[in-house]
């Protein structure tokens, strides 16, 4: 699906990947509804899309709240008139403790986000998209919904979902208007440690050098570009492409070599 004149919804977007993928859909001539739990962050979106901000609406809204998100086609239809795709950006991690020292409230909090509120979502505007000419659901994933990462398990769970989850919504929506995607994104240099409550974790300087690292530009420029050409599954990012030819080649050695990277838990 061509972005240019269709109207997006992108969940997170208010910062990091969700932010630069409302910006640069606005750059090519989309149609955006920023959907963010912090209005501030909306705030400086609107600040960064400067004139085609014209085009942009932004919406605060807790995606795990499933009345108010059953009920947010309406709003943004009264904006925008349509609905032709939603992006499922929003997510958060966990600690980095094994699923043995983690709380029940901080696995519910993980598995809420970022897999139930991609489905609410899903479930709100699919009804509408079904009746658009051409329309598009991409979910973003991680690294994590297709390789463990130790200290991460629900974290990768909740992802692993959101990746099967979108593998069974292409198989039911094949022959609809509706195109699907998984997108698996590697390492990005965003606050997602701060967003999830982790403070003093934050990518520095040193690591965003990091040739494997990607800029949330970069990485939304190739989610984009996935999304225009209705692909089924994408790896965004080295070190994803690296890990998805190494996991379908011998999945326990690729995840003893993350083991090794990492050690039994992160420090």
């Amino acid at each position: 699906m061509k972005v240019k004149n269709k109207i997006i919804v992108v969940t997170g977007g208010g910062g990091g990947l969700g932010q630069a993928l409302v910006l640069n859909l606005l750059k090519l001539g989309a149609k955006v509804a920023a959907v963010d739990i912090n209005d501030n962050a909306l705030k400086e979106t609107i600040i960064l899309a400067g004139e085609s901000g014209k085009n942009l609406s932004t919406h605060i809204l807790d995606i795990i709240d499933r009345e108010k998100v059953l009920s947010f086609p309406d709003e943004v239809i009264k904006v925008h008139g349509a609905v032709d795709g939603i992006i499922n950006n929003a997510g958060i991690i966990q600690p980095f403790v094994h699923v043995n020292e983690l709380d029940f409230k901080k696995i519910e909090q993980v598995m809420n986000i970022n897999f139930f509120g991609s489905l609410y979502m899903v479930k709100a505007f699919l009804p509408h998209m079904l009746k658009r000419p051409v329309a598009h659901i991409a979910n973003i994933s991680s690294l994590g919904g297709f390789i463990p990462f130790p200290g991460q398990t629900i974290y990768g769970a909740s992802k692993a979902a959101l990746k099967l989850l979108t593998e069974g919504l292409y198989s039911e929506l094949k022959d609809t208007n509706v195109k699907v995607t998984i997108i698996h994104p590697g390492a990005m240099s965003t606050k997602i440690m701060s967003n999830s409550g982790l403070e003093g974790f934050e990518n520095n300087e040193d690591t965003a050098r990091n040739s494997m690292i990607l800029s949330p530009e970069n990485a939304a420029l190739q989610v984009i570009k996935v999304i225009e050409k209705d692909k089924f599954r994408a790896m965004v990012g080295k070190d994803a492409r690296m890990l998805d030819i190494l996991y379908r080649i011998h999945p326990r050695k690729a995840v003893d070599f993350i083991i090794k990277k990492m050690g039994s838990r992160p420090k």
